[in-house]
């Protein structure tokens, strides 16, 4: 990772190429709204936890932190295996993870890059949400207290979903905030402090369901379903 002269991080010309290609949908057509860019320091090791109902959250989270970071952020292992697309990705500093199998070698890669002095963004949920209420993993926590010195920062993204919903135009909001409930705490549980954080974004920005239509319909009655069963 390079910094300028004034020590700030050097954003990579493939992030500032990726990101500027999706600008026009995310702050003309999303009319996006950047809240608490301030809180995102401009050098130095950053662990940035937000939301997850959207495929466009990684993009709309770049776009918003682009005047301040580039986030480095963990992406599904399948993307690389789009050829057009994996040397863009890699060219963007973002961190292959095999989700569900526990990947410790993606978070080794996250840790380095974390000590490095980089801002490393991550989705707690893991997935999308796809309107179910999901459990924080523990990964995130894992990070955060394999590197206590980083700054723990949430980003609440709202609007995202609306995005493929022609003609309604989306309003897409990015919240950054320190969470209320502190920051790293060596002594925490890694669990703890991803609960936590996932908590306060859930205040901010309530689980939307992304889609279409007839996809929103499906992911609505699967949601349904699922709290039907929890009850049971």
């Amino acid at each position: 990772m390079s910094t300028g002269e004034d020590g700030t991080e050097a954003v990579s010309g493939t992030y500032r190429f990726a990101m500027g290609a999706c600008a026009p949908v995310i702050r003309s057509w999303g009319r996006l709204e950047t809240v608490g860019s301030e809180h995102l320091p401009a050098n130095g090791p950053v662990l940035l936890v937000g939301n997850h109902d959207s495929h466009w959250d990684p993009v709309a989270l770049g776009v918003a932190g682009l005047g301040r970071r580039q986030i480095r952020a963990l992406a599904k292992a399948s993307l690389w295996g789009i050829r057009p697309l994996a040397p863009i990705l890699n060219g963007m500093g973002q961190i292959p993870l095999e989700r569900g199998t526990g990947d410790s070698g993606a978070l080794d890669a996250a840790i380095a890059q974390l000590r490095g002095g980089a801002c490393v963004g991550v989705f707690p949920e893991g997935t999308i949400s796809r309107g179910q209420e999901l459990r924080a993993r523990s990964g995130i926590g894992r990070l955060a207290l394999a590197v206590p010195e980083a700054t723990l920062l949430c980003a609440a993204v709202s609007g995202t979903v609306d995005i493929v919903r022609v003609p309604k135009r989306p309003r897409i909001r990015v919240e950054f905030f320190v969470p209320e409930s502190g920051g790293i705490d060596p002594a925490e549980e890694p669990s703890a402090l991803s609960a936590r954080c996932l908590a306060e974004l859930r205040e901010r920005a309530p689980i939307a369901i992304a889609g279409r239509r007839r996809k929103a319909a499906k992911f609505r009655h699967q949601a349904a379903a699922m709290g039907r069963s929890s009850k049971d």
